[in-house]
């Protein structure tokens, strides 16, 4: 679309040959003869750029320039046979554009005058345009991070939901600690009596951060609560044996389609014989016991659950003393140590263990757990104690 000009020139044959210039280079071109017929233009069409062959000192060009420029933001070039500096500064402290003197010899200054500033124009409606795109995006960008800050608040207040409230018994004592690296977690643990002498309780770690993995620790939850629900009815014993858990959960992942998987400890305890059935799904570091100032990790070894529709999983069995404990972390707290290999993070955690009696409190203390500091990955422990 053609730039349209507004020329007011009261000298006829020099606004005649401008104008003639200035169509054939492609603009659209609107002459006046008056400040007056000029100001009528200006309000009732369109105008790109004015052109104003009068002296700045004129009343009626000064009044003309600063409407074009405060109500229309309209580039103006002031054109005048005075040649005084005084002229010049007072046109550009008015906010005129540019300052031509005459007589123009080559109309070409005149038109690079017009395109220079007919560019800049065209450049600050872009970046004026860009701006409040911006900050229309910004805005929309605020309101979505204020929608998913609730949305996973909530979904933060589900998860707390979820978790189990600390067992305390004259036999077994069980408590844990989750400290998310956002504000919500992958790591997911639960513990629930299976009948009067034998419990079942586990400690999942989803690979990732956020929705996507807290969304698998909602499937974790009511996958058991199906089989505790089954239990109860008598249709199905899965509960008891860890590898028909951990099958359980690998095919229930495989199935969603979610592409997540997890690492997992699930451990059943018969508090008659002490015995302890527990099987292994890729995870580390490996749970650790403690009983008799002793602490050692129990052995064994799995795939990751949720990855291979042809994993297969190991079921390990040991005896307990009347009194121990049992600490499971997820692999979270490899990430708080600063030793450089796993072996040494590993023999950290087995003193860690011993100096603290595997007192859960003072496990957290130790790894600063118990502070509001943001952590590289979720980190959790489960503590479970023969009393």
């Amino acid at each position: 679309m053609k730039a349209r000009l507004l020329v007011i020139d009261d000298a006829a044959e020099e606004s005649k040959i401008m104008a003639t210039y200035l169509k054939n280079s492609g603009y659209d071109i609107i002459s006046a003869s008056t400040i007056a017929s000029g100001s009528v233009v200006l309000d009732n069409q369109k105008i790109d750029l004015i052109l104003c062959n009068l002296a700045i000192s004129n009343a009626g060009t000064i009044k003309l320039l600063k409407r074009a420029k405060t109500e229309f933001n309209i580039p103006f070039i002031v054109i005048s046979d005075v040649s005084l500096a005084s002229d010049v500064v007072t046109a550009l402290h008015l906010g005129a554009d540019d300052y031509l003197v005459k007589p123009i010899i080559d109309l070409i200054i005149l038109e690079h005058s017009i395109k220079r500033n007919l560019d800049q124009v065209r450049l600050e409606q872009e970046n004026q345009t860009y701006r409040e795109h911006l900050e229309s995006a910004n805005k929309e960008l605020t309101i979505r991070l204020e929608e998913l800050n609730l949305d996973q608040q909530a979904g933060r207040q589900i998860q707390l939901k979820m978790l189990p409230q600390p067992l305390i018994s004259p036999q077994l004592n069980i408590t844990h600690t989750i400290k998310p690296s956002l504000i919500l977690s992958g790591d997911f643990l639960d513990y629930f009596p299976l009948n009067k002498q034998h419990y079942g309780f586990y400690l999942a770690d989803v690979a990732g951060h956020g929705a996507s993995s807290a969304f698998v620790t909602v499937l974790l939850k009511n996958l058991t609560y199906r089989l505790k629900r089954n239990l109860n009815r008598g249709s199905s014993h899965d509960l008891f044996h860890p590898v028909k858990v951990l099958e359980r959960i690998n095919q229930e992942l495989l199935d969603t389609g979610c592409s997540k998987h997890l690492t997992i400890v699930y451990c059943v305890l018969n508090l008659e014989t002490m015995k302890l059935n527990y099987s292994i799904g890729g995870h580390l570091p490996m749970p650790i016991l403690y009983a008799n100032g002793h602490a050692s990790y129990l052995e064994g070894k799995g795939m990751p659950v949720g990855l291979f529709q042809s994993a297969q999983y190991n079921a390990y069995e040991m005896t307990l003393p009347a009194e121990f404990t049992l600490s499971i972390f997820s692999d979270g707290v490899l990430e708080l140590l600063p030793q450089a290999s796993l072996a040494l993070k590993e023999e950290y955690l087995l003193r860690l263990i011993e100096q603290t009696s595997a007192n859960h409190e003072a496990i957290i203390s130790e790894l600063s757990l118990n502070t509001d500091e943001s952590f590289p990955d979720d980190v959790a422990l489960v503590s479970v104690s023969g009393v």
